[in-house]
């Protein structure tokens, strides 16, 4: 059944193919079989109309297709999305585009959500890292700064290490995060 659906899901993205939206996303570097170049408020109408299923959402996932992968982090329950597989995907993961997609639609709503975040930014991977701030940003923004003293010193430390190199993407989330932490402060 899932085959059938990913196939049937593929129909529906050629409709709205934007072929402009898919050259400049190669331009930019992002590096996949297929992009079809669907923006996002499109890929949500497409997700809304199937149940959240975990083989659907896995089979897309595996499909090297960026608005598969992004649809299956919309499909992906949580009950069923395990840490291991937090980790499969977070190997996966090649880019902020879909960092951001994946922590806003499913990472941000996992009960360990917070124990990923910080495993990630610890890990010295600059993509984990980058969606490890993204993902405790979205969680602030969420939950407030319900963080023990340990984390919230462990957190804004890493921050700051970030802050001192020279990898902007990592300082746009490190400092996004932190902005996110302040505001949540009041």
């Amino acid at each position: 059944m899932p085959h059938e659906t990913v196939r049937e899901i593929k129909g529906k993205l050629r409709l709205f193919m934007n072929g402009v939206l898919s050259q400049s996303l190669r331009e930019k570097g992002l590096k996949y079989r297929l992009i079809f170049g669907v923006e996002l408020p499109r890929l949500k109408e497409i997700a809304a109309e199937y149940e959240p299923n975990h083989e659907l959402a896995q089979a897309l996932w595996k499909e090297d297709i960026r608005e598969c992968k992004i649809l299956a982090a919309y499909l992906q329950p949580t009950e069923s999305f395990y840490p291991e597989i937090a980790d499969i995907w977070m190997e996966q993961i090649h880019n902020s585009e879909l960092a951001d997609y994946v922590c806003m639609a499913l990472f941000r709503r996992l009960p360990y959500a917070s124990q990923k975040a910080f495993q990630w930014i610890a890990s010295g991977e600059r993509m984990s890292i980058y969606t490890g701030f993204r993902l405790i940003g979205h969680l602030f923004a969420l939950l407030g700064t319900e963080m023990n003293e340990r984390s919230r010193d462990e957190f804004i430390d890493q921050a700051q290490a970030i802050l001192q190199g020279d990898d902007l993407l990592l300082k746009q989330a490190a400092r996004s995060a932190l902005d996110r932490y302040e505001s949540a402060m009041g």
